[in-house]
């Protein structure tokens, strides 16, 4: 008898870390809807959607940035989608310094994009920042052409 209620007290936890586990898949997966809808619009006019994605938690006055390589010669758009629709995001470009570029700016309720083309190949980083709301989960994708 002992060792049933230790069975069962143990799938219970399990449950318990597998719900909690699908919530915040939940809202991955939510986010990424959103940001691959966007990105698809660029798809439109001959852009690429790159097959990777990042995903993430971002709180009001912080922001998330991701390291990404660059070729001179090449359009990109980073689009960012959250899942929750009372939060806006802004997606920025920054040089190796960490200096904000000039981009391509596009932002909409719970989704936002950078357009950029650069004219020197190397490594580039995009930070994704909440304009409005509390904390938020994102998903960034990128199209090239």
């Amino acid at each position: 008898m002992t060792r049933l209620l230790t069975i069962i007290c143990s799938v219970a936890a399990m449950s318990a870390i597998t719900s909690a586990a699908l919530a915040d898949t939940h809202n991955e997966v939510e986010a990424r809807k959103v940001a691959l809808g966007l990105a698809g619009a660029f798809s439109n006019d001959g852009f690429k959607i790159r097959d990777g994605y990042w995903t993430g938690s971002v709180k009001s006055g912080e922001r998330a940035v991701v390291a990404v390589n660059l070729y001179a010669g090449n359009q990109y758009w980073f689009s960012v989608g959250s899942s929750d629709e009372a939060s806006k995001l802004a997606v920025r470009l920054h040089d190796e310094a960490g200096r904000p570029l000039p981009t391509d700016n596009y932002e909409e309720e719970e989704k936002a994009a950078a357009g950029f083309s650069p004219d020197v190949s190397g490594q580039y980083f995009v930070s994704v920042a909440p304009t409005s709301g509390d904390a938020s989960t994102y998903c960034l994708v990128y199209s090239y052409k």
